[in-house]
């Protein structure tokens, strides 16, 4: 092993070289089908899409997105949010909700993961619990492409560099689920809350799931 230890710097010198030339060259990858086919019915739901504004769009760099409310009645059930990036490169690559969720005026009360089942296959997706003013939400998000669903950010990271590099494609969806938490008529009713909390979280989980499975039809083969 040591004998290798002077070529060190060379080795890491011409991997950054295959980096910098793969991802510049790297493929975009179209979807298989249109984002407005993913979770585009839901029985006992009225469905109304979100628009971005163009320089939302822009700075967001993403190459398709859908963004929908979920009305039971009068009252808004859920919102979904999927992002679509068939390249990423430098300055078009996507953002963190770790990040961007607390700059709109979120304020993180828990972080932490919940599995799933898909297909019979167990997938870990970020579970967050968040505050903004009087209301409150759990959120549920994950990065989904190239034959993968995955929570960690340091593990997205790692794919991003190593798939641009070796394999010379990026294309990957960002995909959030918000739930409104009810508020209960004495915020000091410590079970009321944490009931409407599970009731939040537990329909999040119900509508990831799905959201995860119908993703996973219109994205590009893994």
């Amino acid at each position: 092993m040591g004998s290798y230890r002077p070529y060190a710097p060379a080795i890491v010198l011409l991997l950054g070289y295959a980096f910098v030339w793969n991802a510049r060259s790297q493929k975009a990858v179209p979807l298989a089908a249109p984002l407005s086919g993913v979770l585009a019915s839901l029985p006992g739901y009225r469905i109304e899409n979100q628009h971005l504004s163009p320089e939302e769009r822009r700075v967001a760099g993403m190459s398709d997105y859908i963004a929908r409310i979920y009305w039971r009645g009068s009252i808004p059930a859920f919102t979904t949010f999927v992002s679509y990036y068939e390249r990423q490169t430098q300055g078009k690559t996507i953002h963190s909700p770790r990040n961007c969720l607390p700059g709109a005026g979120w304020e993180v009360l828990t972080s932490g993961t919940r599995d799933v089942d898909l297909d019979g296959v167990r997938h870990t997706l970020n579970r967050y619990v968040l505050k903004n003013g009087a209301s409150t939400a759990v959120v549920y998000y994950w990065y989904q492409g190239r034959g993968r669903i995955v929570a960690s950010e340091y593990a997205v990271k790692w794919n991003l560099l190593r798939d641009a590099a070796v394999a010379g494609h990026t294309e990957e969806a960002l995909v959030r689920v918000v739930v409104p938490v009810e508020p209960v008529a004495n915020p000091a009713d410590a079970a009321a809350s944490a009931r409407v909390l599970a009731d939040a979280s537990s329909l999040g989980a119900v509508v990831a799931t799905r959201l995860a499975g119908d993703v996973s039809r219109v994205l590009p083969p893994g």
